[in-house]
């Protein structure tokens, strides 16, 4: 049984991490670097950095900022926004990334999923997808969260671990931000119908909502930012209380 991992995520916007509510109201949380070598300091097992705007401003990801990451890392990182092709992965992983992420690009082009996998191996490609409940169904939005799709979010992930993503990052957007938990039934249904880890994020307020998603689901990574940003949830006290709450974290 694979160990639980928390994962702080830094969405970063014109260099410097920014955080907002269902995706919307962005406002500047620090210094990803700083941020990134602190979480490392109280034990985050992984962390996520999202170039939030780069699929919408269509450009590419922030390669120098994953050098720089790289250097001060130890424990594991991904990073996405903006990728849409193997030369996009091959620099990101040759500046130093462990797993890179792809959300807008999958959607638009499935085969993606799969030449990735093919050419570096499912273990670093997750796929990320942002859900919305609209019309009593789960469904798949694209660039940042600002254009629904017709896929249904269930039978998107099934379809990307088919096409050889190692994970997949699960995102709320009806939760994003709010503090008032994860959104335990799509997170349940999503885990339960794939065989890959999935890790969940949006919703994270307090340290119940970490025990919550672990216990009522197969999440084996639940994913933060507002809370460890502004230092509302401290990671190794985090971490302790689910160890006192039987559950199996790393």
């Amino acid at each position: 049984m694979l160990k639980k991992r928390i994962i702080p995520c830094l969405d970063i916007k014109d260099g410097s991490t920014v955080k907002g509510i269902n995706f919307e109201g962005l406002r500047n949380a620090g210094d990803p670097i700083e941020l990134a070598k602190k979480y490392e300091l109280e034990g985050a097992d992984e962390l996520i950095f999202l170039d939030i705007t780069a699929t919408i401003e269509e450009r590419k990801t922030f390669v120098e900022l994953v050098k720089d990451i790289a250097k001060e890392l130890s424990i594991p990182f991904t990073v996405g926004g903006g990728i849409s092709s193997l030369e996009d992965v091959r620099k990101l992983l040759d500046a130093g990334a462990d797993k890179i992420s792809i959300n807008s690009s999958a959607v638009k082009n499935p085969q993606l999923i799969s030449d990735l996998a093919k050419e570096f191996g499912s273990q670093c490609i997750v796929v990320a997808i942002d859900t919305k409940f609209i019309n009593n169904d789960h469904f798949v939005h694209v660039k940042g969260g600002r254009e629904i799709t017709d896929l249904k979010t269930v039978e998107w992930a099934k379809k990307a671990e088919i096409l050889g993503a190692g994970e997949i990052l699960l995102t709320s957007m009806d939760g994003d931000g709010t503090k008032n938990g994860f959104d335990i039934n799509i997170t349940k249904i999503v885990s339960e119908n794939i065989n890959i880890p999935v890790i969940a994020s949006g919703g994270a307020g307090k340290v119940e909502d970490f025990e919550t998603v672990f216990k009522e689901t197969q999440a084996t990574g639940a994913l933060a930012a507002r809370v460890f940003h502004f230092n509302e949830i401290q990671i190794q006290n985090l971490k302790e209380t689910l160890k006192i709450k039987k559950i199996n974290v790393r």
